[in-house]
């Protein structure tokens, strides 16, 4: 499914925090959102997922803008990871899935084996069928950010939305959670922390700094040296591959704001 972001902007207390921004992701790609923090991607993500409501700006799913969607129909198309969701009940790891379901559910459409069907096939997608038994609060950080994918796909969507879904893994586990994502039939909005992520996984990304929209493309042709130093106040080493790019970043890269406050010495 196709989703665009027209002239979007949203302000709290006064500060503008996502500054009209702009962009279409195009059916079936992985379009990755990067950027330092603070730079507004949480708060775009709450706008595309329909969470916010923007000051200024549209955000469309296909024909239809998202505003304009019932809630439970827009839990049909669309689907939200967070950071890291968590809960306090006692539940087991299938329970968490099967509430994926609950936008398809009501007095007239109880739970069927269809039900039943959607929710092994998502605990499946993800590896984590061994597990579905399981206490949620027994489950490792790695295996819950999978069920909360599992979660997602039980909605059935078009779109998948992830807000820094890496966050609090080890490497093993984030490079595994890309992978899992990159492979599924979906359109995947992602906002992502680590670059060498976004080169690796993502067909196309966006660049934020400040609230606005200051690059979109191909990694390869978006990530160089001059922008991660003038977006993310770091040096770096950019070496492109036959696919994609790889950032290496310098030990001394402590940026340009650093660099003019060192004192130099004169011979």
């Amino acid at each position: 499914m196709k989703l665009e972001a027209k002239d979007l902007s949203w302000s709290m207390g006064g500060q503008t925090i996502v500054d009209s921004v702009s962009f279409c992701v195009e059916s079936g790609e992985f379009f990755g959102i990067v950027g330092p923090n603070g730079s507004g991607k949480s708060s775009l993500i709450s706008m595309l997922a329909g969470l916010r409501r923007p000051r200024v700006g549209t955000v469309r799913l296909g024909e239809v803008a998202v505003s304009a969607l019932p809630r439970r129909e827009l839990a049909q198309r669309l689907a939200l990871v967070e950071q890291q969701a968590d809960t306090s009940e006692r539940m087991t790891a299938r329970q968490a899935v099967e509430l994926g379901r609950t936008p398809y559910l009501g007095l007239a459409s109880p739970w069927s084996r269809e039900d039943d069907r959607v929710v092994d096939h998502a605990l499946a997608s993800v590896g984590m069928t061994h597990l579905a038994h399981r206490i949620w609060h027994t489950l490792s950080g790695g295996e819950r950010q999978r069920l909360h994918i599992a979660r997602a796909l039980a909605q059935q969507p078009k779109l998948l939305i992830l807000d820094e879904p890496t966050n609090h893994l080890d490497i093993g586990h984030q490079i595994g959670l890309l992978d899992l994502v990159r492979r599924l039939d979906l359109t995947v909005v992602a906002a992502l922390h680590d670059l060498n992520h976004a080169a690796m996984f993502c067909d196309r990304i966006a660049v934020m700094k400040s609230g606005c929209i200051v690059a979109v493309g191909r990694p390869e042709t978006v990530l160089t040296e001059d922008l991660i130093r003038d977006v993310f106040n770091v040096r770096a080493d950019v070496e492109q591959l036959a696919e994609g790019c790889a950032i290496r970043f310098r030990p001394d890269g402590r940026g340009a704001a650093a660099e003019r406050a060192t004192p130099r010495l004169v011979s």
